[in-house]
């Protein structure tokens, strides 16, 4: 799809990448900042070896990861391009590093789990590198992360290699999705994402004997200061087209303005008020299963793509 065109993600910019980059910047090289073993806001997806690709497809402007998710690289980043072999040897040397630390007779360790993390402009790459783990004797539970702002059709290309679904609903506001992310169309492209996902995985998550996800979908909603508004609707439409009962939804509350010069709101962190205001929106839609957070988790989730190894660990 890549050779004759790119039309990978929503925006279908139709361009060679051996030629040129379209909106998320990627060119035919696959940009890889960082293998890590991770730590995140789910504990059934704890640890994870993820893999953080460059680019995206959105350029959110509060952006966590804008070090490297933007369009162009940063000076001092650890931005390598990889072969699918040698990110396979990347992968198989951190996926072994989860076995025998976390494994005792009485409770031996699940299968490992490796995050794709905002991989949709690679998406085409996504077959092979699972096949070249498999030959190397890895089949670890494969967690797809992303924004929300899918291809169903790329996704279908993804049936039965993806495990689990780890999507964003970030807006079912148009007018807010064009402003932060140059995606008016973003409501009716993720809820048709989500929809394919469900299909694929089921609108529920597996968990083993230790409590790791081996199959499903977990959704997550970053609720931004000042609209609450927006979440509530996005709450409404996953009651409305999921099983509150059984969907896992992780409501974070860790948004916090990745650097200066953001309009208000997004200039300042989210008041426990705001907060409230959503968690009980979602416990009164009937919503059991998932998470919330601490308002501290403003503080404790802001990575550095610009140190070597884990971004993570500061």
């Amino acid at each position: 799809m890549v050779e004759e065109g790119c039309i990978l993600c929503p925006r279908r910019c139709r361009v060679k990448r051996t030629e040129a980059t379209g909106f998320c910047g990627a060119s035919d090289e696959l940009e890889v900042s960082s293998v890590c073993v991770h730590r995140g806001e789910e504990p059934p997806l704890n640890p994870i070896v993820n893999v953080f690709f460059t680019h995206c497809n959105l350029q959110c402007i509060y952006c966590q990861n804008w070090q490297i998710s933007g369009k162009r690289r940063v000076e001092n980043g650890e931005w390598r391009t990889e072969s699918i072999a040698s990110l396979a040897d990347r992968i198989c040397a951190a996926l072994s590093t989860l076995h025998s630390p976390l494994s005792t007779p009485s409770s031996p360790l699940s299968t490992p789990m490796l995050g794709l993390v905002t991989a949709a402009h690679y998406a085409d790459r996504i077959p092979a590198l699972i096949e070249e783990l498999h030959r190397r004797g890895q089949e670890p539970t494969v967690v797809y992360n992303s924004g929300g702002y899918e291809s169903v059709e790329t996704l279908r290309s993804l049936e039965g290699l993806v495990d689990v679904y780890l999507p964003d609903l970030k807006y079912m506001d148009t007018e807010l999705a064009a402003r932060y992310s140059h995606a008016a169309d973003y409501p009716e492209v993720a809820t048709a994402a989500l929809k394919e996902m469900k299909r694929q995985v089921g609108g529920g998550l597996m968990t083993d004997g230790n409590g790791r996800a081996y199959r499903g979908i977990i959704v997550r909603h970053l609720v931004l200061p000042g609209h609450t508004d927006n979440s509530l609707r996005c709450l409404e439409w996953l009651a409305d087209n999921f099983n509150p009962f059984s969907l896992h939804l992780s409501l974070m509350a860790q948004y916090f303005p990745p650097r200066e010069g953001l309009p208000a709101p997004l200039d300042r962190t989210l008041t426990e008020e705001e907060y409230r205001t959503v968690t009980d929106r979602a416990a009164e839609l009937g919503f059991t299963e998932g998470w919330v957070q601490e308002l501290a988790a403003q503080d404790n989730y802001r990575p550095d793509f610009d140190q070597a190894g884990n971004p993570f660990e500061n």
